[in-house]
Protein backbone atom coordinates (compact mmCIF):
# COMPACT_ATOMS: atom_id res chain seq x y z
CA UNK A 1 0.00 0.00 0.00
CA UNK A 2 1.12 3.40 -0.75
CA UNK A 3 1.44 5.70 2.46
CA UNK A 4 1.22 9.71 2.20
CA UNK A 5 3.37 11.39 4.36
CA UNK A 6 2.15 13.11 6.71
CA UNK A 7 3.42 16.61 8.92
CA UNK A 8 2.31 16.89 11.88
CA UNK A 9 3.05 20.40 12.35
CA UNK A 10 1.00 21.20 9.14
CA UNK A 11 -2.20 19.70 10.84
CA UNK A 12 -2.04 20.72 14.35
CA UNK A 13 -5.99 19.51 14.85
CA UNK A 14 -4.95 16.38 13.04
CA UNK A 15 -4.94 13.88 16.40
CA UNK A 16 -3.28 10.17 16.66
CA UNK A 17 -6.14 8.20 15.63
CA UNK A 18 -7.03 10.71 12.81
CA UNK A 19 -3.37 11.14 11.76
CA UNK A 20 -2.92 7.25 11.42
CA UNK A 21 -6.49 7.32 9.24
CA UNK A 22 -4.36 10.33 7.00
CA UNK A 23 -1.61 8.21 6.16
CA UNK A 24 -3.65 5.48 5.11
CA UNK A 25 -5.11 6.77 2.46
CA UNK A 26 -4.43 6.04 -1.06
CA UNK A 27 -3.59 8.71 -3.52
CA UNK A 28 -5.97 9.06 -6.32
CA UNK A 29 -3.02 7.54 -8.92
CA UNK A 30 -3.46 4.17 -6.53
CA UNK A 31 -7.21 3.88 -7.28
CA UNK A 32 -7.31 4.62 -11.11
CA UNK A 33 -4.61 2.65 -11.17
CA UNK A 34 -6.40 -0.65 -9.31
CA UNK A 35 -9.59 -0.24 -11.34
CA UNK A 36 -7.03 -0.98 -14.65
CA UNK A 37 -5.34 -3.65 -13.30
CA UNK A 38 -8.19 -5.56 -11.71
CA UNK A 39 -10.66 -5.12 -14.89
CA UNK A 40 -12.88 -7.96 -16.34
CA UNK A 41 -11.45 -6.72 -19.74
CA UNK A 42 -7.89 -7.64 -19.35
CA UNK A 43 -6.56 -10.86 -21.29
CA UNK A 44 -6.82 -13.56 -18.82
CA UNK A 45 -3.79 -14.99 -19.12
CA UNK A 46 -1.95 -11.44 -19.33
CA UNK A 47 -3.30 -10.85 -15.56
CA UNK A 48 -1.87 -14.43 -14.27
CA UNK A 49 1.21 -12.65 -15.36
CA UNK A 50 0.83 -9.95 -12.91
CA UNK A 51 2.29 -12.27 -9.86
CA UNK A 52 5.45 -11.81 -11.88
CA UNK A 53 5.57 -8.03 -13.32
CA UNK A 54 3.48 -6.06 -10.94
CA UNK A 55 2.29 -3.22 -12.52
CA UNK A 56 0.78 -1.61 -9.82
CA UNK A 57 3.94 -1.15 -7.99
CA UNK A 58 5.71 -0.51 -11.36
CA UNK A 59 3.58 2.04 -12.41
CA UNK A 60 3.64 3.77 -9.13
CA UNK A 61 7.56 4.01 -9.19
CA UNK A 62 8.01 5.16 -12.17
CA UNK A 63 4.91 7.56 -11.14
CA UNK A 64 2.68 7.51 -14.07
CA UNK A 65 -0.10 10.13 -13.41
CA UNK A 66 -3.25 9.43 -15.21
CA UNK A 67 -2.66 13.28 -17.25
CA UNK A 68 0.81 11.99 -18.40
CA UNK A 69 1.59 11.62 -21.72
CA UNK A 70 2.67 8.47 -21.63
CA UNK A 71 4.83 6.34 -24.48
CA UNK A 72 5.96 2.32 -24.22
CA UNK A 73 8.33 1.38 -26.56
CA UNK A 74 7.69 -1.77 -28.31
CA UNK A 75 4.24 -2.80 -26.44
CA UNK A 76 4.61 -6.50 -28.28
CA UNK A 77 1.19 -8.09 -27.74
CA UNK A 78 -0.14 -5.15 -25.52
CA UNK A 79 0.39 -6.72 -22.24
CA UNK A 80 0.98 -3.27 -20.35
CA UNK A 81 -1.22 -1.27 -23.27
CA UNK A 82 -4.38 -3.59 -22.05
CA UNK A 83 -3.65 -0.90 -18.35
CA UNK A 84 -1.92 1.60 -19.37
CA UNK A 85 -4.87 2.97 -22.22
CA UNK A 86 -7.64 2.99 -19.61
CA UNK A 87 -5.54 4.23 -16.88
CA UNK A 88 -4.86 7.55 -19.20
CA UNK A 89 -8.01 7.32 -21.63
CA UNK A 90 -9.72 10.35 -20.14
CA UNK A 91 -7.38 12.83 -19.10
CA UNK A 92 -3.74 11.42 -20.60
CA UNK A 93 -2.36 10.48 -23.72
CA UNK A 94 -1.42 6.53 -24.26
CA UNK A 95 1.24 6.18 -27.50
CA UNK A 96 2.16 2.63 -28.48
CA UNK A 97 5.74 2.85 -30.01
CA UNK A 98 5.68 -0.41 -32.07
CA UNK A 99 7.40 -2.19 -35.21
CA UNK A 100 7.57 -0.09 -37.93
CA UNK A 101 4.52 -0.10 -40.18
CA UNK A 102 6.11 -1.26 -43.45
CA UNK A 103 8.89 -3.69 -41.95
CA UNK A 104 10.30 -6.34 -44.50
CA UNK A 105 11.23 -8.25 -41.16
CA UNK A 106 8.16 -10.90 -41.12
CA UNK A 107 8.16 -10.91 -36.79
CA UNK A 108 7.55 -6.97 -37.02
CA UNK A 109 4.50 -7.14 -39.51
CA UNK A 110 3.13 -9.88 -37.85
CA UNK A 111 3.63 -8.86 -34.19
CA UNK A 112 2.39 -4.83 -34.86
CA UNK A 113 -0.95 -6.83 -37.13
CA UNK A 114 -1.89 -8.64 -34.19
CA UNK A 115 -1.93 -5.82 -32.18
CA UNK A 116 -3.59 -3.33 -34.52
CA UNK A 117 -5.86 -6.51 -34.12
CA UNK A 118 -6.31 -5.95 -30.71
CA UNK A 119 -7.08 -2.06 -30.56
CA UNK A 120 -9.29 -2.12 -33.22
CA UNK A 121 -10.92 -5.43 -31.72
CA UNK A 122 -12.18 -3.40 -29.02
CA UNK A 123 -12.35 0.15 -29.52
CA UNK A 124 -14.17 1.12 -26.17
CA UNK A 125 -11.15 0.63 -24.63
CA UNK A 126 -8.61 1.29 -27.34
CA UNK A 127 -9.86 4.08 -29.60
CA UNK A 128 -7.77 6.81 -28.20
CA UNK A 129 -4.62 5.46 -28.58
CA UNK A 130 -1.83 6.70 -30.72
CA UNK A 131 0.08 4.04 -32.46
CA UNK A 132 3.57 5.27 -33.29
CA UNK A 133 6.74 3.53 -34.77
CA UNK A 134 10.20 3.01 -33.09
CA UNK A 135 12.75 1.27 -34.96
CA UNK A 136 16.40 3.66 -35.42
CA UNK A 137 17.44 4.83 -37.14
CA UNK A 138 15.72 3.94 -40.06
CA UNK A 139 12.29 4.83 -38.33
CA UNK A 140 11.60 6.63 -34.87
CA UNK A 141 7.80 8.35 -35.17
CA UNK A 142 7.05 8.62 -31.75
CA UNK A 143 5.98 11.92 -30.88
CA UNK A 144 7.37 15.71 -31.07
CA UNK A 145 10.43 16.43 -29.26
CA UNK A 146 9.67 17.71 -25.66
CA UNK A 147 6.68 16.44 -25.36
CA UNK A 148 6.08 13.38 -23.02
CA UNK A 149 5.86 12.74 -19.44
CA UNK A 150 6.86 9.16 -19.38
CA UNK A 151 8.74 6.85 -21.69
CA UNK A 152 8.59 2.83 -20.88
CA UNK A 153 9.92 0.15 -21.60
CA UNK A 154 9.73 -3.55 -20.59
CA UNK A 155 12.61 -6.39 -21.53
CA UNK A 156 13.71 -4.63 -24.83
CA UNK A 157 17.01 -3.12 -24.35
CA UNK A 158 18.76 -6.81 -25.27
CA UNK A 159 17.27 -6.46 -28.52
CA UNK A 160 18.52 -2.88 -29.44
CA UNK A 161 22.03 -4.12 -28.05
CA UNK A 162 21.53 -6.68 -30.38
CA UNK A 163 20.28 -4.96 -33.13
CA UNK A 164 23.21 -2.41 -32.65
CA UNK A 165 21.16 1.04 -31.94
CA UNK A 166 20.63 0.93 -27.88
CA UNK A 167 22.87 3.81 -28.15
CA UNK A 168 20.19 6.06 -30.63
CA UNK A 169 17.24 4.49 -28.82
CA UNK A 170 17.91 5.82 -25.50
CA UNK A 171 19.03 9.05 -27.13
CA UNK A 172 15.52 9.56 -29.36
CA UNK A 173 13.76 8.55 -25.69
CA UNK A 174 15.53 11.69 -24.25
CA UNK A 175 14.64 14.09 -26.89
CA UNK A 176 10.82 13.36 -26.83
CA UNK A 177 10.54 13.40 -22.96
CA UNK A 178 9.56 17.13 -21.51
CA UNK A 179 12.69 18.37 -18.96
CA UNK A 180 12.07 16.55 -15.72
CA UNK A 181 10.53 13.40 -17.44
CA UNK A 182 10.83 9.79 -16.48
CA UNK A 183 12.37 7.05 -18.63
CA UNK A 184 11.76 3.75 -16.75
CA UNK A 185 13.19 0.70 -17.87
CA UNK A 186 12.55 -2.84 -16.74
CA UNK A 187 14.90 -5.57 -17.85
CA UNK A 188 16.33 -9.21 -17.31
CA UNK A 189 18.72 -8.81 -14.94
CA UNK A 190 22.72 -10.32 -15.73
CA UNK A 191 25.38 -10.67 -12.70
CA UNK A 192 27.48 -8.08 -12.60
CA UNK A 193 30.28 -8.24 -15.47
CA UNK A 194 29.00 -10.47 -17.86
CA UNK A 195 30.40 -9.71 -21.42
CA UNK A 196 28.02 -8.04 -24.23
CA UNK A 197 28.59 -11.06 -26.16
CA UNK A 198 26.82 -12.83 -23.36
CA UNK A 199 24.19 -10.33 -22.59
CA UNK A 200 22.85 -10.72 -26.49
CA UNK A 201 23.40 -14.63 -26.19
CA UNK A 202 22.04 -14.90 -23.15
CA UNK A 203 18.93 -11.94 -23.06
CA UNK A 204 20.02 -10.78 -19.84
CA UNK A 205 21.60 -7.50 -19.16
CA UNK A 206 23.72 -6.11 -16.29
CA UNK A 207 22.70 -3.41 -14.22
CA UNK A 208 25.82 -1.40 -15.31
CA UNK A 209 25.76 -1.01 -19.56
CA UNK A 210 21.69 -0.43 -19.13
CA UNK A 211 22.77 2.96 -16.77
CA UNK A 212 25.67 3.46 -19.18
CA UNK A 213 23.34 3.30 -22.15
CA UNK A 214 21.14 6.27 -20.42
CA UNK A 215 23.68 7.94 -19.01
CA UNK A 216 25.76 8.33 -22.08
CA UNK A 217 21.90 10.30 -23.54
CA UNK A 218 22.08 12.57 -20.73
CA UNK A 219 19.14 11.19 -17.81
CA UNK A 220 20.62 10.95 -14.32
CA UNK A 221 19.64 7.17 -12.52
CA UNK A 222 16.88 8.73 -9.95
CA UNK A 223 16.40 5.80 -8.77
CA UNK A 224 16.28 1.40 -8.56
CA UNK A 225 13.93 -0.70 -7.28
CA UNK A 226 13.76 -4.68 -6.66
CA UNK A 227 10.16 -5.12 -7.85
CA UNK A 228 10.44 -7.24 -10.08
CA UNK A 229 13.50 -9.15 -8.94
CA UNK A 230 13.50 -12.76 -8.38
CA UNK A 231 16.30 -14.79 -6.56
CA UNK A 232 14.83 -17.73 -7.73
CA UNK A 233 16.51 -16.98 -11.08
CA UNK A 234 19.99 -18.25 -11.98
CA UNK A 235 20.18 -16.11 -15.67
CA UNK A 236 21.93 -19.50 -16.42
CA UNK A 237 19.56 -21.54 -18.65
CA UNK A 238 20.60 -23.60 -21.84
CA UNK A 239 18.01 -21.20 -24.16
CA UNK A 240 18.92 -17.67 -22.50
CA UNK A 241 16.06 -15.80 -20.72
CA UNK A 242 13.89 -17.50 -22.67
CA UNK A 243 14.07 -20.75 -20.97
CA UNK A 244 11.77 -19.30 -18.57
CA UNK A 245 7.92 -18.93 -18.92
CA UNK A 246 6.32 -17.51 -20.49
CA UNK A 247 8.69 -18.52 -23.35
CA UNK A 248 9.56 -21.90 -22.62
CA UNK A 249 11.67 -22.12 -25.71
CA UNK A 250 12.97 -25.60 -24.58
CA UNK A 251 9.30 -27.39 -24.70
CA UNK A 252 8.88 -29.94 -21.82
CA UNK A 253 12.78 -29.96 -21.36
CA UNK A 254 12.80 -28.97 -17.40
CA UNK A 255 9.66 -27.75 -18.14
CA UNK A 256 8.20 -27.62 -14.30
CA UNK A 257 11.84 -26.35 -13.15
CA UNK A 258 11.32 -23.12 -15.10
CA UNK A 259 7.76 -22.93 -14.54
CA UNK A 260 8.70 -23.12 -10.47
CA UNK A 261 11.07 -20.68 -10.98
CA UNK A 262 9.22 -18.08 -12.67
CA UNK A 263 9.88 -15.04 -14.92
CA UNK A 264 13.18 -14.12 -15.40
CA UNK A 265 14.96 -11.49 -12.90
CA UNK A 266 14.70 -7.82 -13.22
CA UNK A 267 16.06 -4.67 -12.66
CA UNK A 268 13.62 -1.56 -12.11
CA UNK A 269 15.32 2.07 -13.27
CA UNK A 270 13.82 5.15 -13.30
CA UNK A 271 15.56 8.00 -14.97
CA UNK A 272 14.76 11.67 -15.15
CA UNK A 273 15.15 14.10 -18.19
CA UNK A 274 16.79 17.11 -16.30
Amino acid sequence: MTVRLVNILAVPLCGLLLLQACSQVKPEISSALETAIKSSLRTESYSQRDVYRHPAETLLFFDVQPNHHVVEIWPGGGWYTEILAPYLNERGQFYAAHFPENSPVVYFSRGRDRFLDKLTSSPELYERVHVAEFHPPSSVVMAKPGSIDRVLTFRNVHNWLKAGYAEAAFKEFYSVLKPGGVLGVVEHRAPAGRSVKDMIKSGYMTEAKVVALAKSAGFVLEASSGINANVKDTTEHPAGVWSLPPTLRLGEQDREEYLATGESDRMTLKFVKP
